[in-house]
């Protein structure tokens, strides 16, 4: 698989080389109208839990995009798609606001209706860094009251919502959190956060970072078929709560790889579902600068944006059951 650096892909605006361009997913604008206009995404950041590298920006000057978020801006750009970055929770408070976007994309963690703002960090008296509280690098306001409500509303009445990476480590089901087996209350039956409903799993853990494979479940899928033999490194999810009613695009190859939590069956690591009115789309990938360098990932990311606007249509089918039997996890008996 052919990788891009950061330059090559802002230069050549990703896939829009006008037939120049050789992509394995260069057909993928085709299939949207390019003379529509632009439609708007909110691609917010905000880390309540661990933040990435990929979405962290530069304490001197937080107003600069992080990585992630000016790949995602410039590639929108290039396929009529307008991207407003922020790690403001408090947007989510303002309908009017909200209404702005068509699509709104999430690179999270955790509880998003506390505040996180980030601080430099010093040495404290044991060695370690700890947080300078005089020395503020940016705020995170959190999600006022009922904004998170209103914002899963929104999704059901007909925005579309992107998820990359750990927005599966999001509002979590807080009792199930980190536990392998699937969350249920004491009458057994599943018990998961709205927010997990919604998005169609979650996450547990990772290991370590490793090299792997998928297993492209629906070649249909714009950008998908891409996968097929790929193999690289990242930090792959392992993952649980699936819904249902999840269409499976790509599926985890656990074959041969490293750590207690892939010793499991196959299990989707990306899937979208129709959530009421709302297209949701969610892949575990991106933790890696390399991953969103890769051709294969950001052609699936046009696809994302492409589809959960409305811009083209895609099988919406739910298939877990046949792509993935044994999604659930079980752990080994003795």
């Amino acid at each position: 698989m052919n990788k891009w650096n950061r330059r090559d892909v802002l230069k050549a605006g990703v896939f829009a080389g006008a037939g120049l361009l050789l992509s394995p997913c260069s057909e993928l604008l085709a299939q949207a109208d390019s003379t529509a206009p632009s439609k708007k995404v909110l691609f917010f950041t905000k880390s309540s839990g661990f933040q990435h590298s990929v979405i962290t920006r530069k304490g001197d000057d937080p107003t600069k995009l992080a990585y992630a978020e000016q790949i995602l801006t410039d590639l929108g750009a290039k396929n009529g798609f307008e991207v407003t970055c922020s790690k403001d929770g408090t947007i989510f408070g303002s309908p009017e606001k909200l209404n702005e976007f068509d699509v709104i994309a999430f690179y999270t963690t955790e509880n998003l209706s506390q505040p996180s703002d980030k601080y430099a960090k010093k040495k404290g008296p044991d060695g370690k860094d700890v947080e300078d509280k005089d020395h503020l690098l940016w705020k995170e306001p959190a999600m006022p009251p009922g904004a998170k409500e209103a914002f899963l509303e929104a999704i059901k009445n007909g925005k579309g919502f992107i998820g990359l990476h750990s927005a599966s480590d999001t509002f979590h089901t807080e009792h199930g959190k980190g536990k392998m087996t699937r969350d249920v209350n004491a009458s057994g039956e599943d018990e998961f956060d709205p927010y997990i409903q919604m998005l169609g799993g979650e996450f547990i853990v990772h290991g370590k970072q490793q090299k792997s494979s998928l297993k492209v479940i629906d070649d249909k899928f714009p950008g998908a078929s891409a996968f097929n033999g790929a193999s690289f490194a990242e930090e792959w999810y392992s993952l649980k709560n699936f819904a249902p009613d999840i269409h499976v695009i790509l599926a985890q190859n656990t074959t041969g790889m490293e750590g207690p939590m892939y010793q499991r069956a196959s299990y989707p690591e990306t899937w979208c579902r129709m959530h009421g009115k709302g297209r949701v789309f969610f892949t575990s990938l991106g933790h890696r600068e390399d991953v969103w360098q890769r051709d294969d990932f950001l052609g699936l990311i046009v696809s994302a944006l492409n589809w959960t606007s409305g811009k083209i249509d895609a099988d919406t089918t739910p298939n877990l059951k046949q792509a993935c039997p044994d999604a659930d996890f079980k752990p080994p008996t003795k």
